[in-house]
């Protein structure tokens, strides 16, 4: 990309795939907006890779081309102007210092290990930003492949943040191994992910919120995918508690993921689906969710709204 001082970019070193956001700041009444230049992603897969600890061998080097090919996009760029974090995945690793060294060589740029809340903050400040409200208290989910962050704000405040160690890739690795389905899986991992949701469920259930948002890949590919097989109840859009028990019926009547024939659904994202729905499922029982709406990312949102900010 053509280097442009009004540029500026975020990279997410996820767990299920890193992606680059380029975008700009416009005037606007209420401050700055941010419009999305180019988006880049990378199936990186780093959940998968996990062994005994440790991110394996194919998982450090798929990272590193990925951030490699970043890298070449970012030629130019002042170092103000990048900011590159790493989540769930890089933050549990046991040789995740041997992965950082190599990967921020070939992005040429330093890359942040972020804790579970300030993760959760950025997610929250790209959702304020994205959907700017500021009476109505939100419930914030945002379903990454190694954790899952929970926020409830207000306006731009986030109130509560929290971090709990389940995701869509975590799950589908251990329940749904090389894309196999059973009813049997499908409970036990939504169980799992309920008992870790339950641990601090009851301070956000006490504070109470008007609007419930999805902000990661998993939201949106859901509520896609249930509006395109038109599984919701009423037929809108969204992701309702219906919604999500059709599609597990749906999920049920195959014996592996590949299998599945879904609108809506690409075949990049088949490996999370099936964890996806399960924490998924959890987290509309645990919060007692009617409606969730999906929204743009919220960390790589979040992120920008950092950098311009400072600027």
């Amino acid at each position: 990309m053509k280097e442009d001082a009004s540029l500026f970019a975020a990279i997410d070193l996820g767990s299920n795939a890193f992606r680059m956001m380029i975008g700009q700041s416009l005037r606007h009444s209420r401050g700055f907006v941010i419009q999305e230049v180019k988006t880049l992603r990378e199936p990186v897969r780093l959940a998968e890779g996990f062994d005994g600890g440790a991110l394996d061998e194919m998982a450090l080097d798929r990272g590193w081309q990925a951030l490699a090919r970043f890298g070449k996009k970012l030629r130019g760029f002042e170092a103000g102007r990048v900011r590159a974090v790493a989540t769930s995945a890089v933050r549990e690793a046991d040789n995740a210092p041997l992965f950082l060294a190599s990967a921020e060589r070939h992005l040429g740029f330093p890359i942040d290990v972020i804790s579970g809340h300030e993760e959760a903050r950025l997610v929250y400040a790209g959702v304020a930003h994205a959907i700017p409200c500021a009476e109505d208290m939100r419930l914030v989910v945002d379903i990454g492949g190694g954790s899952t962050e929970l926020i409830l704000g207000q306006g731009t405040r986030p109130l509560l943040t929290e971090s709990i160690a389940v995701g869509s890739g975590t799950l589908g690795a251990r329940y749904f191994s090389g894309g196999e389905l059973s009813a049997a899986a499908l409970l036990e991992a939504e169980r799992v992910a309920i008992l870790q949701f339950e641990k601090v469920a009851r301070r956000y259930r006490a504070q109470g919120w008007q609007q419930t948002i999805g902000s990661s890949g998993t939201a949106r590919m859901l509520a896609k995918v249930l509006k395109a097989n038109r599984l919701n109840d009423d037929g809108q859009g969204g992701i309702t508690y219906g919604g999500l028990l059709r599609l597990s019926l749906r999920l049920l009547e195959v014996k592996n993921v590949r299998q599945l024939k879904l609108a809506g659904l690409q075949p990049h994202r088949h490996g999370i689906l099936p964890g996806g729905l399960a924490v998924m499922l959890a987290a509309f029982k645990v919060f007692g969710i009617a409606r969730m709406m999906p929204s743009e990312p919220g960390l790589r949102l979040g992120v920008l709204h950092g950098l311009m900010s400072r600027h």
